[in-house]
Order: structure tokens, then sequence, then C-alpha cells
């Protein structure tokens, strides 16, 4: 047992802020960075998601190759190898002058990213002996919440002082005391005999990915799903993400073990996290321009009316653990997602008017249910794994994580895209013909031409809130019944109470709770 363990904890903790950070400080961001120059980029909507989708796919898509590369090479060089590239990454997207260049940097960052997140997991499951990993599992589950919390409303203060590009300037200190700790206190190790790397399997499971996004984010963009476009690069991705299936269940070295999978209560648990964060992240991607485009709050006010969501977490996941002691697994995350779906459905009643109390009961109570889903089912999926292994169990996790909250954002961002368009066409008759489609697009891009027509344009900002709301309405209910879907999925597959583990680290828990 490593008797600096619990300073080590925070360390890492330290670097699973940064990486967590950054999304949680864009998000307040985005309406500033969508807003004309000099102030913003002019970003339209498609571009944002395309912003935050660069990050999140090349994150996933390279996590199980980095968790890898952890064990073979050692997780301490990893993870300040990580800690680089990301901080430099940072530093360029800061200074982006299009929002074709802040996509490309955000990649980068998505690349640096994708070596910090698994291992940060790999190095606590080896400073800590199986009976503490729970406890500082939900510790590190935490994190997360705390990097919730702290984002918006740094992003606001920063937003209120300085330019767009400062949201992201904010990470290189810390990524500089990151790697000055982690350099002191953080001890080295590796699998003694790591898996070989699978580049193909890398490459069909990136280019799945971005061709499936690409098509749905298309798909919103045009408001026509049924595009010749949009069905064939969505066809397209689907093909490419079918054949790295069948490779990776042929290979000797696949970089997913699809055997995992066989186990219900392993599919489950991932399953579950793929679907949270499928749900929150579209939510919070339409839950920024409610309150700044409609209800005219600050990006500090935003980050400051969202903290009850992050602080939640902050609070209740690492006391998760207690309810899955009393009550089992199956009870505590069913709970928690149908409270989940419960607050998602809850959006739909929100207008320009709904007084901010309710608002942030309904944010206090998605990050209770957000935290009661998380840790147990992250604690369970890392558990599955031999200790050697905790790089690839990480990142196996983050890579549904990850891959949950990209289709979350595509999915539910298209949803929002193609309702608002459909709502807000036949106010746009005021705009000349040639610059409606790219008026209608968003919100932001409405209420633009509204602002250029003077007071002519009143009526038509005026319809700009109503389509927004009506649009996010029909997108919170997408994704509640997203929440649902899960809230049942591990109803029927989580076992009520995990049996205690035998033998040394190296069992398989959840095999043991599946049989």
């Amino acid at each position: 047992m490593h008797r600096r363990r619990w300073v080590i904890l925070g360390v890492l903790m330290m670097s699973l802020l940064i990486v967590v950070l950054d999304n949680s400080i864009l998000n307040v961001a985005i309406k500033t960075i969508s807003t004309p120059a000099p102030t913003g980029l002019g970003a339209t909507q498609s571009q944002l998601e395309w912003a935050i989708n660069a990050y999140t796919l090349v994150f996933a898509g390279l996590l199980f190759t980095a968790g890898l590369l952890g064990d073979r090479l050692g997780r301490k060089k990893v993870l300040i190898g990580g800690l680089a590239v990301f901080g430099a990454g940072s530093a360029l997207a800061a200074f982006s002058g299009s929002p074709a260049e802040l996509i490309v940097f955000r990649a980068v960052m998505g690349l640096g990213a994708a070596f910090v997140m698994p291992a940060t997991m790999a190095v606590l499951m080896h400073v800590f002996e199986r009976d503490e990993q729970p406890r500082a599992i939900g510790i590190w589950t935490g994190g997360v919440g705390l990097a919730i919390a702290i984002g918006p409303i740094t992003g606001g203060l920063l937003l209120d002082h300085f330019w767009w590009g400062s949201v992201f300037l904010v990470n290189v200190p810390i990524v500089a005391l990151a790697v000055a700790l982690m350099l002191w206190l953080v001890p080295d190790s590796r699998d003694p005999k790591p898996g070989r790397l699978d580049p193909v399997g890398v490459v069909l499971s990136v280019a799945g990915l971005v061709l499936l996004v690409y098509g749905i984010i298309r798909g919103g963009q045009l408001a026509d799903f049924t595009d010749v476009t949009v069905l064939a690069t969505t066809g397209a991705g689907l093909a490419v993400l079918a054949a790295f299936v069948v490779f990776e269940k042929r290979s000797d070295h696949p970089s997913v073990d699809i055997s995992a999978f066989r186990n219900k209560v392993f599919s489950a648990s991932i399953t579950a996290i793929a679907l949270v964060f499928f749900a929150l992240l579209g939510v919070t991607f339409f839950t920024v321009f409610y309150l700044q485009s409609v209800r005219g709050h600050s990006p500090l006010e935003t980050g400051l009316l969202m903290l009850p969501l992050a602080a939640t977490q902050l609070l209740f996941a690492p006391r998760a653990r207690l309810m899955v002691d009393r009550v089992g697994s199956r009870i505590t995350t069913t709970a928690g997602l149908v409270v989940l779906a419960a607050t998602l459905a809850a959006f739909a009643l929100l207008d320009g008017a709904t007084p901010l109390w309710f608002l942030e009961a309904v944010f206090f109570l998605m990050g209770t249910g957000m935290a009661y889903v998380m840790t147990p089912v992250s604690v369970v999926v890392m558990q599955a794994l031999p200790r050697e292994k905790a790089g690839s169990a990480s990142a196996l996790s983050n890579t549904f994580r990850q891959v949950g909250g990209a289709l979350g954002i595509a999915v539910l961002g298209s949803v929002l895209s193609t309702a608002y368009r459909t709502d807000i066409e036949g106010a746009l008759g005021l705009v000349p013909p040639g610059a409606r489609h790219a008026a209608g697009e968003s919100i932001e891009a409405t209420l633009a031409v509204a602002d250029r027509l003077g007071p002519r344009g009143e009526p038509l900002a005026d319809a700009a809130a109503d389509a927004f709301l009506y649009a996010m309405h029909v997108t919170a209910l997408w994704g509640a019944a997203v929440a649902v879907l899960g809230a049942v999925v591990v109803a029927v597959f989580l076992p009520g109470r995990t049996p205690a583990p035998e033998g040394d680290g190296r069992d398989r828990a959840l095999v043991t709770a599946a049989d």
C-alpha cells in the first residue's frame, strides 16, 4: 500500500480536472464564440458542435491505444506526455483565427487528453488496495463534479474580463503545475505483459465515429435526414464501425476485448455510462443558449446558475458507495437514472419567465441523479479487470463516456437544430431569400440578423426565442427518453448486490456477480 496514496490521488484529480474543466468552461463560451468577430469567431451551430466533437472523437478514438501505451511504457510517462500535448493544444486554440483552426486545435487537445484520462485511473488502481478502491474512485468521480462546478464560473469570469481565447489559455499554467507535482510525487507503473498495439482498430474506430457524427450533424444543419449526403455518410460510418467490431473479434491483439461484452453486468454498466453522457451533454449544449440568448444572462451568471448541477455531483459522488452497500448497484443506479430522466423532462416546462428557483432545483436533482449512477458503474467496470490492466479498463469506460457525449451533442444538437428551423421558418419573411437558410440555422444566427434589421427586427427576435423554446422542449424529451432507456437496462441486468470478491486483486468481480 503506497503511503502517499491520498496525496497522489489529489494530484491525479488535478490532472483529471484540467481535462474536464476544458469542456465545462467551453460550455459557457460557445455563445461568445458564435458571435461575429471581433467578439467571437462567428461560428455556426454545426461548427460549434464540431469544435466540441473534434475533441471528444479524437479523445474517444485513441483512449484504447493510450491505455495500452501506458501499460507498456509506464503510466507516469504517458500521463506527463499527454498533459504536455494538451497544454500545447490549449495555447494554440486560444489564438485560433477561424472556426476551422479552432476545430483542428481542439482535436490536438483531445489527443493529449486521451493519454491523461486512462493513466490517472490506472495509477489510482495501482496505489490503492482493492478494499480502498471504491472510496478512491468515488472521490475521483467527485473530481469530475468539481471541474464541472468551477469550469462555468471560471469561464464566466474570464469572458467578463478577457477575450474568448482566455478560456483555453487558462489551461496552460494548470498543466505546468500538474506536471511538476507529477514528477515529484507520482510513482511509475506498467503492465509486465502489455498487449500489442492495434493501429488498424484505431483507424477504423475513429473513421467510423467521424463519419457517423458528420452525417448526424449534417442532417440537423439541413433539417433533412433523408438527404443523400446525410444517408451516405451515416451509413458509411455504421459500416466502418461494423467492420471495426468484426476486426476486433478476429484479432489476436484487439484494442477492445469484444468478448468482455458477453457479460451482461459489464455491458449494462458500460451502456449506462454512455447513455448518461448522451443525455447530459446534449442537454447542457442547449442550456447555455437558453440562459444567455433567451434569458439574457451573462457568461458568469450562467456559470453560477449551473453550479448546483456540478456541486451535487461533487457532494454525492463519494457517498454513492454507501447507498450501494445498503441496497445494491441495481436500485442505486436505476433510481439515479429515473431522477435524471425526470429532470431532463422538466426542461419541457421552462419558458422565458420560469422562476430561477425552479431551474436551480432541476439542476440540483440532475446532478444528484448523475452522481448515483456514475460512481457505482465506474467501480463495477474498473474492478472487472486485473489491476495491471487498469489502463485498458479506464480507457473502455471513458471511451463509452466520450462516445456517448459526442453522439448526444450530435443527435440532440441535430434535433434542436431541426426543430428550431422548422418553427422559425415562417418568421423569416423579412430576411432576404438568399440569407434565410443561414439565418434559420440557430438562435444566434437569427438574432444577429434581427439586430442588423434594427427596430424592424424585434418581432423576429421574439419569434427566435419562441422557436428556441419549442426546440428545447422537443430535445429535452428526447434526452429524457434516452435516460429512461438507461434505467431499463440497468434495472434488468445489474446485480442487486455485488458479492464480496474472493481471492486476490486479479479476480474478476463482474464475472462473480454475473454468475
